[in-house]
């Protein structure tokens, strides 16, 4: 009966609307007041939830990508990617999507991506003709990138909602191959789009222009190597590159660009401060949710359920999949991660699914629910860019949406796509 109240009070608030930090609390309480359990254990495990070292690194990665997005890193980001693809068919849709993948090295997040790239491309590809709902699709879809490259957010969070015993160095290393195949299958995507709507090219610039963006665009491309090499090589820790990747996002913006004002810096401050609160209230609620679950033994109950009639790894993954899929529906991609992790991380173990690729399989697969409606944060802030209804987004996006779901369905039956990486840069 606990199982069913915690369930059922956080469904039926979600659904009407509760901002889902205040839901999990809510649903929390009443599953703790029902099991007549002390309400002070809320507390105590809303203050344990943020109380794990790794997610320091979080804000700090946050603050360091608010600052290259508002320090001049973002145009030359797209500066080089146009000079690199404009040429290709659908050439601005394509310079989107390389952007993204550009621009998810020095965010680490979705929603800084379409904001960021999606604010400036959207309004060049409606400007030079093409149709709104093409540059809105386009852009939304390739922010998903943005979740598979270091320094993700997300990949830090499965971490920590997996006991932080696994490695974000390898977990971030997992995501590469994934965002690559993602990219390459959204322009390919993009291209046959582009086509079929007649879309024109952009003019190769020369090779001149080409290296003067890209040596313009190093400083910023910089900070990647900077994390995942630091990491990777044991250098330094998660925590300390987040930490160093401030101080040189700083540096770069002030010194080099020289275009982060004191005016912009305030509202850095402010949207990062903003931005990290929202996170880990979530954190912090979600933990004491998580806690319940481990209490009322739904991981077990899980596990036991899957194998009363699902024999093979890879059937599982696909029935994780599918839940996960209608759960992204509904609900953002953070507190999914914290709630499904200690849910379906023990059914992963179970079945011998290693841990480093189910993170990657979980993050990509709730990263589609950001662009599917009702609770697609990235997909409501592409079309409040781009000026379109969600209705018209919704009406041609499926070739991306698919695209992207033939990724997902690919990293999660072929696993080496996401361990080969880690696995040889272990040695």
């Amino acid at each position: 009966m606990g199982i069913a109240i915690l369930f059922a009070v956080f469904a039926a608030l979600l659904l009407i609307g509760v901002p889902v930090a205040y839901t999990l609390a809510a649903a929390a309480l009443a599953t703790l007041l029902y099991l007549d359990l002390p309400s002070v254990v809320l507390v105590q495990q809303i203050s344990a939830g943020t109380g794990s070292a790794s997610l320091i690194a979080i804000p700090l990665f946050i603050f360091a990508g608010e600052i290259m997005m508002r320090g001049g890193i973002s145009e030359r980001l797209i500066a080089l990617a146009a000079s690199l693809v404009g040429r290709l068919r659908g050439g601005l849709g394509q310079v989107s999507i390389l952007s993204s993948l550009f621009f998810g090295g020095v965010s680490g997040s979705a929603i800084a991506d379409v904001s960021a790239v999606g604010g400036t491309m959207i309004p060049q590809m409606v400007q030079r003709g093409y149709d709104r709902d093409f540059a809105v699709n386009v852009s939304i879809t390739a922010a998903l990138v943005a979740l598979l490259v270091p320094p993700s957010h997300n990949l830090i969070l499965f971490s920590a909602a997996a006991g932080g015993g696994l490695s974000i160095a390898d977990l971030f290393a997992a995501g590469v191959v994934p965002a690559l195949l993602m990219t390459v299958v959204l322009m390919i995507t993009g291209y046959a789009v582009a086509r079929r709507r007649g879309y024109g090219v952009e003019a190769f610039p020369g090779l001149r222009a080409v290296l003067l963006r890209l040596v313009a665009a190093l400083p910023g491309l910089g900070l990647v190597a900077l994390i995942f090499v630091g990491i990777r090589a044991g250098i330094f820790t998660a925590v300390e590159s987040a930490a160093i990747a401030v101080v040189y996002a700083l540096l770069v913006t002030t010194v080099l660009y020289r275009q982060l004002r004191w005016r912009a810096f305030l509202d850095t401050v402010i949207h990062a401060a903003r931005s990290t609160g929202v996170i880990l209230f979530v954190i912090a609620t979600a933990a004491v949710f998580g806690w319940l679950l481990a209490y009322l033994q739904v991981p077990a109950a899980a596990v036991a359920f899957l194998q009363s009639f699902a024999h093979s790894k890879f059937m599982v993954l696909l029935m994780i999949v599918v839940m996960l899929l209608l759960l992204g529906t509904f609900m953002d991609l953070a507190p999914m991660i914290l709630i499904c992790t200690p849910i379906f991380l023990p059914v992963a173990k179970a079945y011998g699914i290693d841990p480093i690729h189910f993170g990657l399989v979980l993050v990509l697969t709730g990263g589609l629910g950001l662009v599917t409606p009702p609770v697609g944060s990235v997909l409501f802030i592409g079309t409040a860019i781009g000026k379109i209804t969600v209705g018209q987004s919704m009406k041609t996006i499926w070739p991306f949406w698919l695209a992207g779901l033939g990724v997902l369905l690919v990293v999660t039956f072929f696993p080496q796509l996401s361990l080969w990486l880690p696995a040889l840069l272990r040695g």
